[in-house]
């Protein structure tokens, strides 16, 4: 390395040491050291950063080979990225961008101030925010005037990740732009009544406003992760152009303490998503106090972002620290910013400039100097990178110009800013939403807003007069950007038209003799002729989590192949099979690993895609039962406040079909946690053709109706004889049940429902009863009933609430109610699941309920049925006893039933077992 004496200045010495506060290591030789330091700063000088990053690599590499085997610290100094001479300069008039502000920070705090104070007695509590927007105004004003691109004509639209809780700014902002009334804003968090705005960003409740639900914290940054790859996977395939799109994630510092908003980091890096971009307002606060009291977040979140492979930017400083850096030649202000710790960072801003001065410049003396000429005022002023337009310009031209890597933003700012009294930088800011006369006046005078001090206890809203040059500046601005953001578009422009069901007869059509099947086989069957039709084909998106073999998917590896932006750069080690693992750069199929957040993400990135890209496609993700909502729960319940559309198949389902996993794998109650998702469509088939059916039912809703539903289907790994469908049922097993096997004309007569696997052992019990007691038995297929449960408290409400109408007979009545004789339900899931339709069972008919509760475990099928005492004995004994409870059959017979079975009276109860 070449080495020029005095060649270029030298970078603050100590604080390159370490960057760990508190833990600077001595400097046994300032003159060695800073020759160093000169003699890299001459490389940069004269050959550029490149070459400096080449040596200063092979450096550390020679050491590790002499055993010198220290940790690389991947943070930089406490000071901001962008030097102040490589700031990119912002085109727009600040003065004007100030001025709006200053109306949304109004608007937004009336807002809330107002919802919480009209309405005492209903508690005068609705709450909302003030603190979170007061932190990132500057940023939201950089991205909306300057880089937020509206969906237009040669541009798909940026998609933007707004925090939660900083809704009422982007109400204030959006009313200001003539989007929303001031009806609507009296209405915040009032929406029974109609007319009124969301909490938070909720597509479901605005469907024409917000993109994305945010405020589930870290749900966010991870759906928007798999969403920026979601817009590369649609370019890769030729389905989209979205080379100019950026996708924009905004996140508070103590939510990347949620797992989920780190937990994808590395796939955006590996993927090389540049279209992807994190700000993350570290105002160092979370709800209840500072995020790292004792230590530093945003060192923190460096190390990690730029340890994954992001590119990293950090804006720490507004531009009244600029002079003061330029001064501290010996890095004695650099020290102080980097050993200062969070909690005191907080209570600079929780208190005023005198105390600054002494907390913070006053750790050195030499600091103490630099400002011995300000004020205290003058020193309270020195504003965080945050609330400085023009760094935040700067910061946000850098990351839409980087290439090859994610960006993060690291955004120094203050919670509260501009609360003064009220709450600036203080632990309680988060919760403040209702403020005194006094604390409205002085957030007016602060932000100098035109209103009198006769307006002031109303706290009106603020709006200039359309033709003043604030108000044109905001329209010409969204112009050039193609529009308003946020917006939601509600349906595709495209239409399809989907296959007849006929065209899937290979899954419709009866088994041949001798040959058995499974429901995940009649699955892939009917997914597989999907693939073929040239118009739905390449629109399908089969996701996995790594278990491709386990539902017999692995054919479609060659088929159709696995997406990969660098292709397959290696030689599979199956490449001599027919289905060998074949990854590709337009490869169809989304393979996660094991990963089932990272596929319930790209699964909602595809269902949504109608609205985020004016593009229907149709998603399978297959994955173990148990590992769907109950892993992702949350996930399932964002998707339906985004109106997603596509399948959920829950394979190896139930909790005794999956007989060697035990119990962490048996899914026993999936579809009670479906059931609670309003737009959830959930269904547990046993036999092929209803698989067909249901299916085909799904594509013609969500494709050709574009209805904002999804549908949660659960798939067997058992084979077995499939009987084909039976013409005329169709609707019925979409409404969720059917007769699919009618016993004789007998007396007496029971009706016994299943579903899944579980229903063979209704036909099973059918055979009993009649051969063994005497009793004929009707077997009722019941693909779901959570929809006969939804059914029939629709009926239930319509009669209520008509009174001197004819009362309306559930579906689950409609059927049963020409065939006698109590009811017996058997399913592979806990009781609930059945017991959801008993208010709906005719009256004076027995009703009984077998299901699996209680914790699975491993064992043969056979024996795990009747360990949870769902099986055909069981469901005999159940019949027996209704219609001995009904004076049909003598008690004894049922006495008689469990001696004859071996049946163990006297076990514990696999519930408590």
């Amino acid at each position: 390395m070449a080495f020029t004496p005095g060649n270029a200045g030298s970078d603050n010495l100590a604080s390159s040491v370490n960057n760990t506060p508190g833990e600077t290591a001595p400097d046994k030789d300032t003159q060695e050291t800073r020759e160093w330091m000169d003699a890299l700063s001459a490389v940069i000088e004269s050959e550029g950063p490149e070459r400096a990053h080449f040596l200063l690599e092979q450096l550390l590499e020679h050491a590790r080979q002499k055993s010198i085997d220290m940790p690389f610290s991947a943070t930089t100094g406490y000071v901001n990225t962008i030097e102040v001479d490589q700031e990119e300069r912002s085109p727009g008039n600040l003065a004007i961008e100030e001025r709006l502000r200053a109306y949304m920070r109004w608007n937004a705090m009336a807002m809330v101030v107002k919802a919480n104070r009209l309405h005492p007695a209903d508690g005068g509590d609705l709450g909302g925010h003030i603190g979170s927007f007061a932190s990132l105004a500057s940023l939201f004003g950089a991205g909306f005037n300057h880089f937020w691109h509206a969906e237009s004509e040669g541009h798909g639209g940026d998609c933007l990740y707004i925090q939660g809780h900083v809704s009422p700014g982007v109400y204030a902002r959006a009313y200001l732009e003539g989007r929303l009334t001031e009806e609507q804003l009296l209405n915040f968090r009032q929406e029974v009544d109609g007319n009124g705005l969301s909490s938070y960003p909720h597509p479901k409740l605005m469907p024409e406003f917000w993109q994305f639900p945010t405020v589930s914290m870290g749900l966010g940054p991870l759906m928007a992760i798999y969403q920026a790859r979601f817009l590369k996977y649609l370019h890769a395939r030729g389905i989209a152009n979205t080379e100019n799109r950026k996708v924009w994630v905004f996140c508070g510092d103590g939510e990347m303490d949620e797992v989920e908003s780190m937990g994808a980091i590395g796939l955006a890096a590996r993927e090389k998503l540049d279209n992807l971009v994190f700000v993350i307002n570290c105002n160092l606060q979370r709800l209840d106090g500072p995020v790292r009291g004792n230590g530093k977040i945003v060192q923190e979140l460096e190390g990690e972002f730029r340890g994954a492979g992001w590119n990293v930017i950090k804006l720490l400083w507004g531009n009244g620290w600029d002079p003061l850096l330029a001064r501290d030649k010996d890095g004695a202000l650099r020290k102080v910013m980097m050993d200062t710790l969070d909690g005191d960072y907080q209570a600079m801003k929780a208190n005023d400039g005198a105390y600054v001065r002494k907390h913070f410049f006053g750790q050195n003396p030499k600091t103490l100097e630099m400002v011995s000429k300000m004020s205290d005022d003058d020193i309270f002023n020195l504003r965080r990178g945050g609330h400085d337009s023009q760094k935040v310009y700067a910061a946000f031209h850098s990351a839409v110009k980087h290439v090859g890597q994610p960006t993060v933003l690291l955004i120094k700012t203050v919670k509260g800013f501009g609360m003064g009294k009220m709450g600036e930088g203080k632990n309680n800011v988060h919760q403040t939403k209702k403020l005194a006369d006094e604390d409205v006046k002085a957030f007016r005078d602060r932000f100098n807003i035109p209103i009198p001090d006769s307006q002031l206890a109303d706290i009106p809203f603020y709006k200039p007069a359309d033709d003043t040059p604030e108000m044109k500046y905001l329209h010409e601005r969204r112009k050039a950007l193609g529009g308003y953001l946020p917006h939601r578009r509600t349906k595709a422009d495209e239409s399809f038209t989907v296959p007849d069901l006929a065209i899937f007869k290979s899954v419709m059509e009866p088994t041949a003799e001798g040959r058995e099947i499974s429901t995940t086989q009649a699955y892939v069957r009917f997914l597989t002729q999907l693939l073929r039709d040239q118009a739905l084909g390449p629109r399908v998106v089969p996701i996995l989590v790594d278990e491709a073999r386990t539902f017999g998917m692995e054919g479609l590896f060659r088929q159709i192949g696995i997406y990969n932006p660098d292709g397959q750069k290696y030689t599979p080690v199956d490449k001599d099979q027919v289905m060998y693992y074949k990854e590709d750069k337009k490869g169809q199929i989304l393979q996660e690993g094991i990963n089932e957040a990272g596929g319930m993400s790209s699964w909602i990135a595809a269902a949504t895609s109608y609205s985020t890209n004016n593009r229907i496609m149709i998603p399978f993700y297959v994955y173990y039962s148990m590992f769907g909502f109950q892993r992702v729960g949350d996930l399932a319940w964002a998707a339906g406040d985004m109106q997603a559309r596509g399948f959920l198949l829950g394979g190896t389902s139930g909790r005794t079909t999956l007989n060697g996993e035990g119990l962490q794998h048996e899914d026993g109650h999936s579809h009670i946690m479906a059931g609670t998702i309003p737009n959830c469509i959930s269904y547990d088939p046993t036999f092929a053709h209803e698989v067909g059916v249901i299916l085909h039912h799904g594509l013609k809703r969500m494709v050709e109706k574009q209805d904002n539903v999804y549908f949660y289907i659960t798939l067997l790994n058992e084979n077995y004889p499939m009987p084909g469908l039976t013409p005329g049922t169709e609707d019925q097993i979409i409404k969720g049940m059917y007769l699919c096997k009618a016993g004789p004309k007998l007396a007496p007569q029971v009706q016994l429902l299943g579903s899944g696997t579980i229903l063979r052992e209704s036909i099973a019990a059918q055979e009993l009863l009649e051969k063994d007691w005497g009793v004929a038995a009707n077997v009722w297929s019941c693909p779901s009933f959570n929809e006969l449960a939804r059914d029939g408290q629709d009926a239930e409400r319509w009669s209520l609430l008509h009174p001197l109408e004819a009362a309306r007979v559930p579906f689950v009545g409609q059927q049963l109610e020409k065939h006698t004789g109590p009811v017996v339900a058997s399913t592979d899931y806990m009781k609930a699941y059945a017991e959801q339709i008993r208010a709906y069972i005719p009256k004076g008919r027995a009703y009984k309920v077998l299901g699996t509760d209680g914790f699975g475990r491993s064992d043969f099928r056979s024996k795990l049925r009747e360990h949870f005492e769902i099986n055909r004995h069981y469901i005999v004994v159940a019949a027996l006893k209704a219609l001995s409870e009904e004076g049909t059959l003598p008690v004894a017979k049922v006495a008689e039933a469990i001696a004859k079975y071996g049946i163990q009276a006297d076990k514990i109860n696999p519930l408590h077992a």
